[in-house]
């Protein structure tokens, strides 16, 4: 099996990952608030991470340099801006129009890739990309088209993630996976911890009574462990074998795992366009996966050369 299929697999994985939880993290977020959460969530995730590398290999830690504290940092600022624009959006916003605004990250990535890394999208990828944008519109309930100040929050976090898919691809194959993982997951506890301060009642996250509630610390559990540690190690590691645009594609499932967990777990029905949005999303991924149509052209000549 191929490097970068592998890589997509992978990254499907973590996307499975993050959508399944997302109902857990709206029952722990009724007690305990967001960004508190997510100091208490990344704070965790970042120990187990550096324990981690500690027991695996001592000396790894002398690898730690300026270069990779700025490039892990550089990665959790942009991570942490998409979840804090989010947050702020969503007080002035309709869940639906930001689940659509923040899924056009999988049209920005492409864009900035051309500007920024200088890598132009296969045709497939970009119809793929666009498809995918349509699938977001209509799994959202077909998002309204009038702009807020909320919205305008939402689509700078969908400019950031875009962004955090870009200096990831870029960075990952520079430096340590484990380093560059841990520095960028304390950076965003650290950030998150900085505006819990300021915004929400931070006390909230040194209340026992709070965190031995069984949404929140069963929330915590799962979380810091498989949804930030595992899920953001494995995008780490592996997307230096995968394109920003077919990861930002990938990413585009992680609304649809989580209509599909709403509905197995929760309850909650999904709408005839909910379901075809979810199958465009698919087929977006699935298209940008496919060889262009100049690919198959030179190994049907390949095949007839050999043939004759």
């Amino acid at each position: 099996m191929k490097r970068q299929t592998i890589a997509d697999l992978s990254l499907l994985m973590a996307t499975f990952v993050w959508g399944t939880t997302f109902v857990v993290v709206q029952n722990a977020i009724s007690f305990l608030e967001p960004l508190s959460f997510n100091a208490v969530r990344f704070s965790l995730a970042g120990l187990l991470l550096l324990a981690w590398a500690v027991v695996r290999s001592r000396s790894l830690l002398s690898d730690l340099s300026w270069r990779v504290i700025g490039a892990g940092a550089w990665m959790g600022l942009w991570l942490f801006c998409g979840y804090a624009f989010q947050t702020i959006g969503l007080l002035y916003t309709t869940s639906s129009k930001a689940g659509f605004i923040t899924g056009l990250s999988v049209v920005l990535v492409p864009l900035f890739s051309v500007f920024i890394l200088k890598q132009k999208p296969t045709a497939n990828a970009a119809i793929g990309a666009a498809l995918a944008a349509f699938g977001l519109y209509w799994l959202t309930g077909g998002a309204e088209l009038s702009f807020n100040r909320g919205d305008l929050f939402v689509f700078f976090c969908a400019v950031s993630f875009a962004m955090h898919i870009i200096v990831t691809g870029r960075y990952s194959s520079r430096y340590s996976t484990v380093l560059l993982t841990t520095v960028q997951i304390f950076t965003v506890a650290a950030l998150c911890f900085l505006f819990a301060v300021w915004f929400e009642d931070a006390a909230d996250m040194w209340n026992i009574a709070v965190l031995r509630r069984p949404e929140v610390w069963g929330a915590l559990a799962v979380t810091s462990l498989l949804a930030t540690t595992a899920a953001f190690f494995i995008q780490t590691a592996v997307q230096k074998y995968t394109t920003p645009t077919r990861v930002a594609l990938i990413f585009a499932m992680e609304p649809v795992f989580a209509a599909l967990t709403a509905y197995l777990w929760a309850g909650e029905r999904l709408s005839p366009s909910a379901w075809l949005g979810g199958v465009a999303i698919f087929a977006g991924m699935i298209l940008s996966e496919l060889p262009s149509a100049r690919l198959w052209g030179k190994r049907w000549r390949e095949k007839r050369n050999i043939s004759s």
